[in-house]
């Protein structure tokens, strides 16, 4: 069984008409448009996304231009829920309120023009990025960070619109907390189910961490519960670590149904609660849904995607149908990098060392990347796998890596979990100042 995605028709690029066109379905005011603009001569940045990549790339361009360069902040949230670290919300092991994070610091401190809104439709012809509110933001710079959307039909019988009553809680803030909430209001015995996702995914909050948390907290309130991990894939990264984790801490409460026992056939049914695995229908009393994804939409509308992601040249991440474009994080095609925030947050800061170079002259480095990807199976028992990166003239390489051994001892395992705590304080305000 392989792990292959859906298949996505080819957008086409926005020339000025199709800007147009759009901004008038969104409802912009074109007559006459509010042009937010810090520049008065300045070089202009504008960076949509406020996550790892795009708060990083924002911090790091004003931060080190010292006001040479104007950055907007394009972002609709105002307050921001970390998908990393949202597992371990799921879990108990952290608030809610621990995982969300303001941009106050970003505009106060670094001077970035803050706006809270969606953007509807990029003129690349023009420079120019429409806002839902009708306002016009110019660029000679444009970050995309969008992050994640949905395949659609992805998942035979589901949809955005099911995502109540099967909740992905892929994007974390109120869809986090509903499924913690039906995990807690599961009957004695019940199922929890969850359909894993297809590569390439982003990760975290990775499926089978939150396979972790689930378990978890079902053998605290509810340990007669099974959970079901419908798969489409035959392997998955620190498969081994994760499987012996379970027999060791959740030992008969996992199952997991690959594609050699139908995953990949797979329907589910929002309102009678059931998921037909291959002619097989099984009811269940939760049921997280992660479909098959592709860059955020933005991207897309940009036209910078080849059907689900955003091709990038590595040495700056600037898109390969504009180098005017950056491309940043999970939205991004980049190569061998999986889609984390540690790896957009590595990439927001070699971005923004180019962006800042073209436009003012600053000096500037060879590209440089890492990533580590913790995840936690249960208390003091944190397992993590890691790479470095080097910039190809093809792509992002895989040049060196480590994973957590089977074999390592509690301190260890304890130490690794700690490790992860502490790297989600430094890369927040890595992120947010």
């Amino acid at each position: 069984m392989s792990a292959t995605g859906k298949r996505r028709q080819r957008p086409s690029t926005l020339g000025r008409r199709g800007f147009l066109a759009a901004g008038v379905a969104a409802g912009a005011s074109l007559t006459a448009p509010h042009v937010l603009a810090q520049g008065h001569g300045r070089p202009r940045v504008v960076v949509i996304g406020g996550g790892a990549g795009g708060a990083t790339a924002a911090r790091y361009i004003a931060r080190d231009s010292k006001g040479e360069i104007a950055v907007t902040l394009v972002e609709p949230s105002r307050a921001y829920f970390t998908c990393f670290f949202s597992n371990l919300y799921i879990g108990g092991f952290t608030g809610l309120e621990d995982i969300a994070h303001t941009y106050g610091t970003l505009a106060a401190k670094y001077g970035i023009n803050v706006v809270h809104d969606w953007a509807i439709a990029v003129d690349r012809d023009a420079r120019a990025v429409t806002l839902a509110g009708g306002a016009v933001l110019p660029y000679d710079k444009l970050i995309l960070s969008p992050g994640i959307d949905f395949v659609e039909d992805a998942v035979p019988g589901w949809s955005v619109a099911a995502q109540n009553a099967m909740p992905h809680a892929y994007k974390a803030g109120s869809q986090s907390e509903l499924l913690k909430a039906q995990v807690m209001a599961m009957p004695a015995g019940g199922t929890f189910a969850m359909v894993a996702p297809p590569n390439p995914f982003r990760c975290p909050p990775g499926p089978y961490e939150r396979i972790s948390m689930v378990a978890h907290v079902l053998r605290q309130v509810n340990p007669t519960a099974r959970i079901l991990l419908i798969d489409p894939k035959e392997t998955y990264s620190k498969q081994t670590l994760f499987e012996l984790g379970w027999e060791q801490h959740y030992p008969g409460m996992i199952e997991r149904i690959g594609p050699d026992f139908g995953a990949d056939k797979l329907r589910v049914d929002p309102v009678a609660m059931t998921v037909d695995i291959d002619g097989m229908v099984e009811k269940v009393d939760v049921c997280n849904v992660i479909p098959a994804q592709q860059a955020g939409r933005i991207a897309h509308l940009a036209g910078v995607t080849d059907g689900r992601w955003a091709p990038v040249n590595a040495a700056d991440l600037s898109s390969k149908m504009d180098p005017d474009v950056h491309v940043l994080g999970d939205a991004a095609a980049q190569g061998d990098m999986p889609k984390s925030a540690f790896a957009a947050n590595s990439q927001a800061k070699v971005c923004a060392m180019a962006v800042r170079g073209a436009l003012t002259g600053s000096r500037m480095f060879p590209a440089r990347f890492a990533n580590t990807c913790w995840s936690l199976i249960a208390p003091e028992d944190g397992i993590k796998v890691g790479g470095i990166y080097a910039a190809t003239p093809d792509k992002i390489a895989t040049v060196g890596g480590s994973i957590s051994d089977t074999g390592e001892d509690r301190a260890t395992r304890k130490a690794t979990y700690e490790e992860s705590v502490g790297w989600y304080a430094g890369i927040t305000a890595d992120m947010f100042g």
